[in-house]
């Protein structure tokens, strides 16, 4: 069946992925995921018992994050950008970074900002020139700044490992997700209001302040992971789904093979409003579309697991938005009140379909999928090693009757041809992309570094795997 495309009008007949120069020091241990900041040159790498930050600009170790988890560190999430803070001396902005690990909590990490902040933005400008270049005083400075980060909280709650972290579009909200079943959802209460610009504020009062506003227990199995829906146009719709409850939705995957979908009500709790079925194993992750759809359409949810299947979710939308009476419950407003029991408002659903399954490529268990916000292309790694490279058809695509199996090798592009799976094709592969080693993460991220020809715009992939090497690769499509 065919889906709305949100690539570009060309659609690409090739690409070659190629390797550049892995980042240093290679970390010799198992390496979990990596996390680019959104705005900043930086990339936080988690392995053992500690995050390693790289820089994009140099492709080395920037700063170290070590003696607040017991055990190993799972998962991070840098908090988005909320705003500048005014003080009678100066305007600073938060640097926070959340961890979490297999000792079962969750860690806030906190930059010592000020003129150390001021460097990190003008690292794109100064690195005109290669890291071996820099001067000694610079390298030095490096070195020290590893102690630079402070745990400044440790949310606990959860009985076993935490999987996956993730902050709301705002920064206002984070999830956590565990192998006991549960996601949790957390306030930041500590920050002041990013648009609060009273004077006499001061950067001190900024402080490490959580509260618990959910606990959901609904998942039948370990919950793998948590990812909010991006502020993006359609997220915050017209749509009736989005007047029913708060702007803010939250997707997890789990062990018992299902994703389930939530939001805030009208009475502040949050709220299962969909339950999307149809893997066969069990749900490794989730990801939302961050490029925006034609006609602010709702952003699309991806998933992906032990199936070796990757699903494109859509939410079915009505085709008229529905009344909206005074007085009504939900942060966006709705058709039923305040007092309403919980087991009918539950009952108020938003329907979702599965409208695309891409082509199987990965043999074994796919552990990360990556969706650009830029050009829509999609990125998968696995168990089996293999990294692949996919894109959605244009509308006007004419889509074949029938899908044959075709044999891939390390380099070599995949048939342009699309299949019925909503149009979407394989642009290329590549095999042992980290030897013959897991890769367990794929992520998109602007490059900053000597090579690029566009600092700072182009887009380059970041594999991590049980290596200890985390790999940027240049794409190029055509």
């Amino acid at each position: 069946m065919a889906t709305e495309s949100s690539t570009p009008a060309t659609v690409a007949t090739t690409a070659e992925v190629t390797p550049l120069p892995p980042f240093s020091p290679d970390l010799y241990q198992r390496a979990w995921a990596s996390i680019p900041h959104p705005t900043l040159p930086l990339i936080a790498t988690c392995h053992h018992h500690s995050v390693t930050v790289f820089s994009l600009s140099t492709l080395s170790k920037h700063s170290v994050l070590t003696g607040g988890h017991t055990r190993s560190v799972r998962t991070a999430a840098w908090q988005p950008p909320r705003g500048k803070v005014s003080s009678s001396s100066k305007e600073t902005k938060r640097l926070r970074l959340v961890t979490g690990s297999f000792d079962t909590t969750a860690g806030v990490w906190t930059w010592d900002q000020g003129r150390r902040e001021e460097r990190l933005e003008q690292e794109v400008r100064l690195q005109n020139k290669s890291g071996d270049d820099k001067d000694k005083d610079e390298e030095e400075e490096e070195e020290e700044e590893e102690d630079e980060w402070e745990l400044t909280l440790v949310l606990e709650g959860h009985e076993n490992e935490v999987k996956s972290v993730n902050y709301s579009p705002s920064g206002q909200y984070l999830a956590t997700c565990s192998r006991d079943k549960s996601v949790w959802i957390w306030e930041d209460v500590g920050n002041p209001n990013p648009s609060s610009e009273e004077e006499g504020e001061d950067e001190d009062e900024d402080e490490d302040e959580w509260e618990t506003v959910a606990v959901l227990q609904e998942h039948d199995g370990d919950v793998k992971a948590v990812a909010w829906c991006p502020d993006v146009p359609g997220r915050k719709s017209k749509h009736a789904p989005a007047r029913r409850y708060g702007d803010d939705v939250l997707a997890s995957a789990s062990y018992d093979n299902t994703v389930r979908l939530w939001r805030e009500d009208g009475d502040g709790e949050w709220v299962c409003v969909a339950v999307l079925e149809g893997h066969e194993g069990t749900v490794w992750g989730v990801a939302w579309e961050g490029k925006p759809r034609e006609n602010d359409k709702f952003p699309r949810l991806l998933s992906w697991g032990a199936d070796e299947v990757i699903r494109v979710w859509s939410l079915k939308e009505p085709e008229e938005e529905e009344p909206v009476t005074e007085g009504s419950g939900g942060s966006g407003n709705s058709t039923w009140g305040f007092g309403v029991p919980n087991t009918m408002r539950r009952s108020l659903k938003e329907e979702w379909e599965c409208t695309a399954v891409l082509p199987k490529v990965h043999k074994g268990d796919i552990y990360s999928v990556a969706w650009s916000t830029e050009t829509g292309l999609l990125a998968s790694v696995g168990s089996d090693g293999v990294l692949a490279l996919y894109q959605e058809a244009t509308t006007n695509t004419t889509t074949p009757e029938k899908t044959e199996d075709v044999e891939m090798t390390n380099g070599d592009n995949a048939p342009t041809t699309t299949a019925p799976n909503g149009g979407w094709k394989v642009l290329t592969t590549v095999k042992s992309a980290h030897g013959p080693y897991e890769i367990n993460h794929i992520t998109w991220c602007k490059r900053y570094d000597a090579g690029s020809e566009r600092k700072g715009e182009e887009e380059m992939l970041v594999t991590t795997g049980d290596d200890g090497v985390v790999r940027p690769w240049q794409v190029r499509i055509q």
